[in-house]
């Protein structure tokens, strides 16, 4: 009976030392998937702040065109 639990719990010690090395492998890929997620996002963001500058800037050249046409129709 002993020789028998003896063997069942080596064999649950097993079970559990190969789903513990599952989830290490499937956590370090998630982190690396996580890693990949935040530099994408970064790079959207800062993608999005550099459009905002030139849409801005775009911005501000028209509004100096119309403030000419208009000062130039004044006149």
């Amino acid at each position: 009976m002993l020789e028998a639990a003896l063997v069942q719990l080596e064999r649950v010690v097993a079970d559990l030392l190969q789903q513990n090395q599952s989830l290490r492998e499937t956590s370090a890929m998630l982190e690396q998937q996580l890693q990949q997620a935040r530099e994408e996002n970064d790079n959207l963001q800062l993608a999005a702040l550099e459009q905002e500058e030139k849409q801005g800037a775009a911005l501000a050249r028209l509004q100096s065109l119309i403030e000419r046409a208009a000062a130039g129709n004044a006149a």
